[in-house]
């Protein structure tokens, strides 16, 4: 027998190794089963402090601030359904001071906020004239550091405002399609790698408003359960039949890709006129990573078109930035129609949709944002412009940069966080880190205790997340320094211990989960 022997491998080809293995590296710990029942108890004893305090209204022993109806209208249609405002009467508006900070500076990687208090119990708030002065912001999708205010960076964008103004006062299809439009559709398409692309002045709007042009009655759209709110505006505006699939679950959406195929439509059985999978990159409350080369082959076998929104993804992942089919290596054509927004990565505003050249050209005649909406705002668009070239390495700066200092702090951040026992959700890449607090008072405490400690977090709860998996969500950013994060981090610490937040039962090494080079062989 000949003894086999191993060499060391280049450091560039374990690092693609290694990336392949944090793209399949997906946590979704589960919380001690007392963590389950007393979030279910928190959660009965302030609905049970409600009915009571409904009571006392009732009979005229406390005010209640809500709009009611006047007696004089009582036999008519009623506009306010007081059962339906039960819980923003009793729960939300107990805890609401966490929501709504209204900041008076650039929301970098550190902002100031205004000061405010409330003299009935949250109702109404006053402003005391106080700011809190750079406190660190954890909870802006600024991911590429773009939300800047340098005057040399923004010298072209300033350029711009003044040779176009502010504002195109057109539709695209009218009079609002100007030269610097045409260029950054144009460069859209080269950094995605696709044939074409249309830019819009909305994110939101960009998927409400185009999901209709694409499919319709007599189509079938396969939508992942975590879809964002604007998937599912745009999926029930187009008429179409919507059924949902498990999240990230290929059993349960190939299961419906069969029955879809073999069944068509309810009642008459005909073949359903076209069939699209609406999925995202990162999911923005749960920071998982869609598993697009699965889709892609059940796309394929079934013959239906898939519609990828990488709001949360372009620009923030994927070795040069170009989003998840990228970062898994796909070739994007594979994708039908390729979605994203300007909001977040590029610092900026609206979307786009890209892909072949007949879709586009398809959606320049039908789709609503073109033909109603204002075009995008010239300065708004250079801004996107310098973002992108900034990115692609055009402008002169050091191409990519940005994005491996993401990715840096996004794993360097997630690690820590796992070394202390947090229990946070999602992929290893993903730059949203939600932690899950669970029980409704300990969301507010933590909250509270941050922004005294000059930290901005967003905390989330019930119903924009399942009644036991209430949560704060971090989103990193490029322009975080390691020194802000380690701040943060000490303070997650102690915060953590002082509120019982750290819940998980895994162990972590301190030791970056580094391949041995004895895990490949090469002859």
């Amino acid at each position: 027998m000949v003894a086999k022997k191993y060499y060391s491998v280049p450091c560039t080809k374990i690092n693609i190794l290694i990336r392949y293995r944090q793209h399949k590296q997906e946590s979704f710990e589960q919380a001690p089963m007392y963590v389950a029942v007393m979030t279910y108890l928190g959660f009965g004893i302030v609905t049970l402090f409600g009915y009571f305090r409904d009571f006392l209204r009732a009979v005229g022993l406390e005010k209640c601030n809500l709009a009611q109806e006047r007696v004089e209208q009582k036999d008519f249609v009623p506009l306010y359904q007081d059962f339906e405002n039960f819980y923003n009467r009793n729960l939300y508006m107990r805890v609401r001071d966490n929501w709504n900070r209204p900041v008076c500076s650039l929301p970098g990687p550190v902002f100031d906020l205004m000061e405010r208090v409330s003299d009935d119990y949250n109702w109404t708030f006053r402003l005391t004239g106080r700011t809190l002065h750079n406190a660190i912001n954890m909870g802006s999708y600024n991911y590429l550091g773009f939300a800047e205010n340098n005057a040399d960076f923004l010298k072209t964008v300033a350029d711009k405002t003044q040779q176009y103004g502010v504002g195109v006062c057109s539709t695209r299809q009218e009079m609002g399609t100007l030269s610097i439009h045409e260029e950054l559709e144009q460069l859209v398409a080269s950094f995605l790698r696709v044939e074409s692309s249309m830019t819009f002045g909305m994110g939101f709007a960009t998927n409400s408003m185009n999901i209709p042009a694409i499919v319709g009655k007599g189509g079938l759209i396969l939508s992942d359960e975590l879809n964002h709110t604007s998937l599912i505006l745009g999926a029930r505006l187009s008429g179409a039949t919507i059924r949902v699939f498990k999240h990230n679950n290929m059993h349960s959406l190939e299961k419906m890709l069969r029955e879809a195929v073999c069944s068509g439509q309810p009642r008459t059985h005909r073949p359903w006129k076209k069939i699209l999978i609406m999925v995202e990159g990162i999911y923005s409350m749960e920071g998982s990573v869609v598993r697009l080369s699965e889709i892609i082959a059940l796309k394929k076998k079934y013959k239906a078109y898939l519609y990828l929104d990488e709001a949360h993804s372009i620009g923030a992942v994927g070795p040069s930035g170009r989003g998840v089919a990228e970062l898994f290596n796909v070739n994007p054509a594979d994708v039908d129609v390729m979605m994203g927004t300007f909001t977040k990565s590029f610092g900026a505003a609206g979307g786009y949709i890209a892909g072949k050249k007949e879709l586009v050209d398809y959606l320049r005649s039908h789709s609503h944002s073109a033909v109603y909406a204002s075009a995008m705002s010239p300065p708004v668009t250079e801004q996107i412009l310098r973002a992108m070239k900034c990115i692609m390495g055009k402008d002169g700066s050091t191409e990519g940069e940005r994005i491996r200092q993401l990715a840096e702090n996004t794993r360097y951040f997630r690690a820590r966080l796992k070394e202390m026992g947090f229990i946070i959700y999602g992929n290893d890449d993903s730059p949203v880190v939600p932690i899950l607090l669970y029980m409704p008072g300990k969301v507010v405490a933590f909250a509270r205790e941050m922004l005294e400690r000059k930290i901005g977090v967003v905390v989330v709860g019930f119903p924009a997340t399942p009644i036991t998996e209430a949560r704060a969500r971090f989103c990193l950013s490029a322009s975080h320094t390691r020194a802000m994060l380690n701040q943060v981090l000490r303070h997650m610490n102690e915060v953590g211990d002082n509120l019982c937040l750290k819940f998980s039962r895994l162990k972590y090494s301190s030791c970056p989960n580094l391949c041995d080079e004895t895990d490949f062989e090469l002859i």
